[in-house]
């Protein structure tokens, strides 16, 4: 079946229609403009392959922002990857049937220092500290949203909220929470 004309996919639009709210999305999840850019461009690339897979039963932005969470998750699984870190060499004679194998020594996770484990656990007091001091519906938002990473759709919905207020809401709750950790983290 094909996408209903509200549903159909225009990659000549993408850049003028989504790429505000795509980089938006992206800047408060990797927290770097250019990695950001980079993302929306992967995605959009992503959609241009893949629209024959499109079916419609999502808006375009819903569609796109789908394939945007997926490159996001697959960056931070790549810089976290020890598999990023592993050399392989082989050297093999003239024969070609040997080889000797050689792994670069990975971090050991077993490295974490009492230091680092006291600033985690200190950090992770301090936001939630913040995010008692937000007003309730600010504070339900913002942990919905940006701890728990429910879709706009599932908090409009549960909290019976439209869209744009959930969106006001998040801009205060997120310059409350920075505000807030600048004063009692830095």
């Amino acid at each position: 079946m094909p996408p209903s004309k509200e549903n159909q996919i225009n990659p000549e639009k993408w850049v003028d229609r989504y790429s505000d709210f795509l980089f938006n999305y992206t800047i408060t999840r990797v927290n770097n403009r250019d990695i950001a850019k980079d993302l929306i461009s992967e995605t959009f690339l992503a959609g241009l392959k893949s629209m024959k897979n499109f079916k419609g039963e999502a808006t375009e932005r819903t569609w796109l922002v789908s394939i945007l969470k997926r490159k996001i998750i697959d960056y931070y699984r790549k810089i976290n990857s020890n598999k990023g870190k592993a050399e392989v060499k082989i050297n093999y004679n003239n024969e070609g049937d040997d080889g000797d194998w050689l792994e670069e020594k990975v971090a050991d996770h077993d490295d974490i220092t009492a230091e680092d484990n006291l600033m985690n656990d200190e950090l992770k007091s301090t936001i939630f500290n913040c995010l008692s001091s937000l007003p309730k519906q600010q504070a339900k938002v913002f942990k919905m949203k940006t701890i728990d990473n429910y879709d706009t759709e599932v908090i409009c919905n549960d909290l019976n909220i439209s869209p744009s207020n959930l969106w006001v809401i998040i801009h205060r709750a997120r310059k409350k929470m920075a505000d807030c950790m600048e004063d009692k983290w830095l």
